[in-house]
């Protein structure tokens, strides 16, 4: 870590970014606690990661495993795509980044999500995401009844019409 600047890539000291959410201090916005994620996997702090998954979700993973898969990789840049609600006073957020890395056998490679989260008793948790999204067309008239395009599983209506 150069000058002590936080992995995320937000150019701020890791200690006033991801450093104080992943000791405890909870994220404010579901984009600060994607952030704080990638950090966690550049750190191997597979504990915080497990944590911050939406208990709903939990026992698909294993920390054991967590751990491992953020030890074998060397994480090289974390970039935020887009970020749909997930502010402070939101209950859900979306969040599509790429992570890029390289494997154990040399090969650069990059791991492209659409992340769902969604905020409970003002934590936010990291629910579920989908690998490689479908770029959305923004000039695609969205009508009230089609799923909404911020990726929620939502109706249109129901989210952010």
């Amino acid at each position: 870590m150069k000058d002590n600047n936080c992995l995320c890539g937000s150019k701020k000291n890791i200690n006033e970014c991801c450093g104080t959410i992943i000791k405890g201090e909870p994220a404010k916005t579901a984009l600060a606690l994607m952030r704080s994620r990638y950090t966690a996997y550049c750190l191997s702090e597979a504990q915080y990661l497990y944590n911050t998954t939406h208990s709903k979700h939990r026992a698909a993973y294993k920390i054991e495993g967590i751990e491992q898969w953020a030890r074998e990789n060397t994480w090289n840049q974390l970039e935020i795509v887009s970020v749909a609600h997930g502010s402070v006073s939101d209950t859900k957020g979306v969040v599509e980044f790429k992570a890029y890395f390289t494997d154990p056998k040399g090969k650069k490679q990059v791991h492209h999500e659409r992340s769902n989260f969604l905020k409970e008793d003002e934590n936010w948790y990291y629910l579920d995401g989908e690998i490689n999204p479908k770029e959305i067309d923004l000039m695609k008239k969205v009508h009230r009844n089609d799923p909404c395009p911020c990726g929620s599983g939502k109706k249109y209506k129901k989210c952010c019409g």
